[in-house]
């Protein structure tokens, strides 16, 4: 359909219809994703959701065990792994792999990458929540699952309006525009409304889909105004530079835009962490491929 044909809202509908071709979330994810918001979770309940599951509780283990933590007993208790890990890793990692079998499930259109998806979706929640660790930011508790679903969007677009996604895609290739310029001349909403639409839908606190929301124009969000605190959306706007500069990127157009590494990391003023930051980043990329 042409983009004189459909209006803002007809798009938005259609492209949010990408929801219902995801596949049903497990009960784990689910329950994962309410836990978002419940600060008083306890290292049993997530231990007994976890039980139930052996392929996750295999998982778990299996983390807890490797390198990245450099244990030399070995660890056979799930609730031990819990404790170990901690609810705010433990979450991640959990979301992180649930998130990434979920994503390996779907069948997008030929031309869109799914495993460069997922990997930077990954790659943008690992740095989102290691740079809430070295900042002050806004809801830091919400930084890998936003990292993580950031661009759900894109996905959405890829599976619902596959024309128009790849007219975007070869827009900004030629013209080197910004991708929400692409997008809201082409079908006038954005991958970042998309994503955060879809969030809101799941249910996930506000301040993550807020976030989502504003990755990709940071000084908009109202929570920016907060003094001495850095928004959330400017933390995944950050992270999603970093991943696409260091070559964890869904669109080549992607890297080739963004801007040196170091810049992002003199922006947020964590120059001194980068070299660890990064570091991080490809061990723990390394944990959940070897897992998925």
């Amino acid at each position: 359909m042409s983009p004189t044909i459909l209006n803002r809202l007809s798009y938005r509908e259609l492209a949010l219809r990408g929801l219902d071709q995801l596949p049903a979330f497990s009960p784990v994810l689910n329950h994962l994703m309410s836990s978002l918001a419940d600060e008083d979770v306890s290292f049993a309940q997530l231990a007994s959701v976890i039980e139930r599951d052996s392929v996750l509780s295999g998982n778990v283990l299996r983390l807890v065990n490797s390198a990245l933590y450099g244990r030399r007993g070995t660890v056979s208790s799930v609730r031990a792994a819990v404790s170990i890990l901690g609810i705010s890793r433990l979450r991640n990692f959990l979301l992180g792999l649930s998130v990434s079998k979920l994503f390996a499930r779907v069948k997008p259109p030929q031309a869109f990458d799914m495993e460069r998806f997922n990997t930077h979706s990954t790659a943008v929640a690992i740095l989102a929540d290691q740079l809430v660790q070295k900042l002050e930011a806004s809801y830091p508790e919400g930084a890998f699952a936003a990292g993580l679903l950031h661009d759900l969007g894109r996905l959405m677009l890829a599976m619902t309006l596959p024309q128009e996604h790849a007219q975007i895609m070869e827009m900004r290739r030629e013209t080197g525009r910004p991708i929400e310029e692409c997008e809201l001349e082409l079908i006038e909403t954005t991958h970042a409304e998309l994503s955060a639409a879809a969030l809101q839908r799941w249910g996930l606190p506000t301040p993550i889909h807020k976030a989502v929301l504003y990755h990709h124009r940071s000084g908009l969000d109202p929570g920016s105004a907060q003094s001495g605190v850095l928004a959330l959306s400017a933390v995944i706007e950050n992270a999603d530079l970093i991943a696409d500069a260091m070559g964890h990127w869904l669109e080549e157009t992607d890297s080739r835009l963004a801007p040196m590494v170091g810049e992002c990391f003199a922006r947020l003023r964590v120059e001194p962490s980068a070299e660890a930051i990064l570091s991080n980043l490809e061990t723990e990329l390394q944990a959940v491929r070897a897992t998925v």
